[in-house]
């Protein structure tokens, strides 16, 4: 980035200008810090940018993704990965703030900040409260690229540990299409059976993809 004057150079460029000033390859650039011998920053946040698919896809990416591009390595892909992290965190929920989830869009609403764009597939569940407050939340498991592995059994004993009188299940698509498959609209059935003969209530199961999500409830099939 030697070529560029000072007013461009994507560091100095966040401090006169602020960070909205940035575009996605000079923030990704800011992150990894510096270059290497034959290639600046700027070169690989660009080379990152275009092999993940551009600045959503890195929320979708491992370590390894990441450090198979030139120049980035282990060590820049932990810082990436750091903040993307980061960014999904400022965008959750005060643990202290009792979110009320009155429909399926709040629901979506509070999970896809958290939980979409998930490079694997991950399993949970929201505790509610009577009202369907927010009691806590829980990844029951993560599995491969596109399958995990849960029983109604798994869902209920962390509803019963945690004294939920309701819950809604979640589950992510890591191919972005939030779209049921034949098993999830199985697991769907057996968990409202389940709840219905423990007495709690299965209010809702989110498949969430990328940006996009599919509410059994909200589809009239719970």
């Amino acid at each position: 980035m030697k070529n560029l004057s000072p007013d461009d150079r994507p560091r100095e460029k966040l401090v006169r200008h602020g960070v909205s000033a940035l575009g996605d390859n000079e923030l990704v650039a800011v992150v990894l810090g510096s270059g290497c011998r034959s290639i600046d920053a700027l070169a690989i946040a660009n080379e990152l940018l275009v092999a993940r698919g551009g600045a959503h896809g890195l929320a979708r990416s491992t370590c390894d993704d990441l450090a198979r591009v030139a120049g980035v390595g282990p060590a820049r892909a932990a810082r990436v990965l750091a903040a993307v992290e980061l960014g999904r965190r400022t965008l959750t929920h005060a643990p202290s703030a009792r979110i009320q989830l009155r429909t399926p869009r709040d629901a979506a609403a509070y999970l896809l900040p958290s939980f979409g764009s998930r490079p694997v597939e991950q399993f949970g569940v929201v505790l509610l409260d009577t009202k369907h407050r927010v009691l806590r939340t829980t990844v029951l498991a993560v599995g491969s690229l596109n399958s995990t592995v849960v029983e109604p059994r798994d869902v209920f004993r962390e509803a019963a540990l945690g004294s939920a009188a309701a819950v809604v299940v979640f589950h992510t698509h890591p191919s972005g299409d939030p779209h049921p498959s034949p098993d999830d609209v199985e697991l769907t059935r057996r968990l409202a059976a389940a709840g219905s003969m423990m007495g709690i209530d299965v209010v809702d199961h989110v498949i969430l993809g990328d940006v996009r999500y599919w509410s059994f409830k909200e589809m009239g099939q719970l």
